[in-house]
C-alpha cells in the first residue's frame, strides 16, 4: 500500500478511491500472483508525423506475458508529455489484465507493480505535493495518480539503459537489442 502520508493525500485530493473489482467474478484459488510492468515512450520516433510510440511490457511473476508496441494518437512537444500518455496506456492495461486474472479465478495481489525510465514523470504521478503545470495532460495525470492513489499501481524509477520496455519503443540493431532481450529469453 501507500504510506500514510500518501493516504492521507490521496483522501484528500480523490476521496476514499479503491480499484473496481468485478463482483461476479469466480473464488480465487491458488497461489496469488504478482504483476510487473514496463513502460516506454519514444518522443518524435515518427519523423514524418512528429508522433511518439508507446512500448508496455507485461510480466505476470516475472514471466513475459504481453506486450505492446503503437505509435501515440497525438503529437507531443515534451518527452513528459509522450511519458504520461504512455503511463496511461498501461495503467489502462493493468486494470484489463488484473481484471481478466480474476475472471479466471487467479488470485491477484493488491498492488501492481509499473517501472519507468522517466524520472520527473514517476516523481509528479506519485508525490502528494507535486504539480501539473501542462493543462493538456490533465487527464492522463489524474488518471495515473488516481491508480496510484487506490494502491492499484506502485510506479518506480528505473534507468533507461536497463528498462526492457525500450525493445518496444526505440529503433535497434541487433546488437544493442540482445543485451536488452538477453534476460527475458
Amino acid at each position: 500500500g501507500l504510506p500514510d502520508y500518501d493516504q492521507d493525500w490521496a483522501r484528500s485530493v480523490y476521496g476514499n478511491v479503491k480499484e473496481a473489482v468485478p463482483s461476479n467474478c469466480p473464488e480465487p484459488k491458488g497461489k496469488s500472483v504478482c504483476t510487473t510492468t514496463y513502460k516506454d515512450a519514444n518522443l518524435y520516433h515518427d519523423v514524418t508525423t512528429g508522433r511518439a510510440v508507446t512500448g508496455v511490457l507485461h510480466f505476470i511473476n516475472k514471466t513475459p506475458i504481453d506486450w505492446y508496441s503503437k505509435k501515440q494518437s497525438t503529437v507531443e512537444t515534451a518527452t513528459y508529455g509522450s511519458e504520461f500518455s504512455s503511463a496511461k496506456t498501461a495503467i489502462q492495461q493493468i486494470q484489463g489484465l488484473r481484471t481478466t486474472l480474476r475472471y479466471l479465478g487467479v488470485p491477484v495481489d493488491d498492488t501492481s507493480y509499473m517501472f519507468g525510465d522517466n524520472g520527473s514523470v514517476v516523481t509528479s504521478s506519485t508525490m502528494p505535493d507535486s504539480q501539473l503545470n501542462r493543462r493538456h495532460l490533465a487527464l492522463s495525470y489524474h488518471y495515473v495518480r488516481e491508480a496510484i492513489a487506490s494502491g492499484m499501481v506502485a510506479f518506480y524509477h528505473m534507468p533507461g539503459e536497463i528498462n526492457p520496455s525500450d525493445v518496444l519503443s526505440k529503433h535497434w540493431g541487433y546488437t544493442e537489442l540482445w543485451s536488452r532481450i538477453k534476460a527475458l529469453l
